[in-house]
């Protein structure tokens, strides 16, 4: 079975095509860094009005792709949430008017479904069950995958997710825009001894988070400053990272303790962070635990982990029902629960 999978939940434009046999075929990104740096963050209507721009145009060349071969497919998966509603739209209503053009299904796919499936994209990847750390700009949660497509919320963030955390502590620094990367690289010149921010949450059981005061602190810190130089920025950003990554190894380890399990996977923007993913792999390590990750580029958000899941989703709902797919209407869910979908 040949997919073509859409994503435009956010800032970036991605289509790819999977195949059940060949795997990957081809995979494509169009980024917005550009468009968004200059405000420090995603602007929802520039977002929306550059995916129309660039999605049509980026399939073609994907159809088109000497890898492809101009070969049709077999249905069309797309991000149906959750994300930004406007961009939402855009590829709902391109996904839906080639299905119907072509005649194939049209393939509504949950977003963090998608990041939760990426390292499944990967020569080694998890078996079933595992945790999932799935970590970006818009989420932050554990979830206990006991079966393919059975999914058990652990615990998640309770305000800021930590990459909306990682972007809005760049932006107070004078960072750019996305902040994960600008952070990183400016956290490698820090010194560890000059700033210390509390893990939020960890003192107290559970498996929830909090990102916001860690953010606040981060204000705070600055404001005290009579001098924002750029030691003083990369000591501070150093810290705020070094929170972060301690505060998620500590969770991660809890939820694999609780549920027994022996695999976990992390997948999501944040999960490209080198720091975070040598400190999970010791801590594994130590645990006899393995730990999987997509490549970086099927981290952040992209149209490879929407094809691959809409095979995966297709596979899985056909078994237990011949309506899955459609060809026209569409509904786009801007909030949308993981364990929706397990019913």
């Amino acid at each position: 079975m040949r997919i073509l999978g859409i994503e435009t939940s956010c800032d970036d434009t991605g289509a790819a095509i999977y195949d059940s046999q060949e795997g990957l075929v081809v995979n494509r990104l169009a980024s917005q860094v550009e468009i968004h740096n200059r405000y420090g963050g995603v602007v929802p209507e520039l977002a929306a009005r550059d995916h129309i721009r660039k999605l049509l145009p980026l399939i073609e060349h994907l159809i088109q792709d000497p890898d492809n071969q101009g070969r049709g497919v077999d249905a069309v998966a797309y991000t149906a949430g959750p994300g930004l509603a406007g961009a939402l739209l855009v590829g709902a209503s391109v996904a839906t008017g080639l299905a119907y053009a072509w005649n194939v299904p049209a393939l509504p796919i949950h977003h963090m479904e998608g990041h939760l499936l990426a390292p499944m994209l990967e020569e080694t990847s998890p078996e079933f069950p595992f945790v999932a750390l799935l970590v970006s700009g818009g989420h932050t949660q554990l979830v206990d995958v006991e079966a393919a497509g059975t999914y058990r919320i652990m615990g998640q963030t309770r305000d800021d997710a930590a990459g909306e955390a990682f972007d809005k502590t760049a932006k107070l620094l004078g960072l750019g825009y996305p902040g994960g990367p600008q952070i990183a690289a400016c956290a490698r010149e820090g010194r560890e001894d000059r700033f210390v921010f509390p893990r939020p949450m960890t003192r107290q059981p559970g498996l929830e988070f909090s990102f916001s005061g860690l953010k606040t602190q981060v204000l705070a810190t600055t404001q005290k400053q009579s001098r924002l130089d750029s030691q003083t920025i990369a000591d501070i950003a150093l810290a705020f990272e070094l929170a972060v990554v301690d505060t998620l190894t500590i969770k991660c380890m809890r939820a694999l303790e609780m549920s027994g399990r022996k695999r976990l996977i992390v997948s999501g923007g944040v999960g490209a962070n080198e720091r975070l993913r040598e400190r999970l792999r010791s801590e594994c390590k130590k645990s006899g635990v393995e730990v999987f990750y997509p490549r970086m580029e099927f981290c952040t958000d992209n149209g490879a982990m929407i094809a691959y899941a809409g095979y995966f989703r297709w596979e899985l709902e056909m078994k237990q029902s011949q309506n899955f797919g459609h060809h026209g209407g569409f509904d786009v869910k801007p909030r949308w629960s993981l364990e929706d979908l397990n019913q």
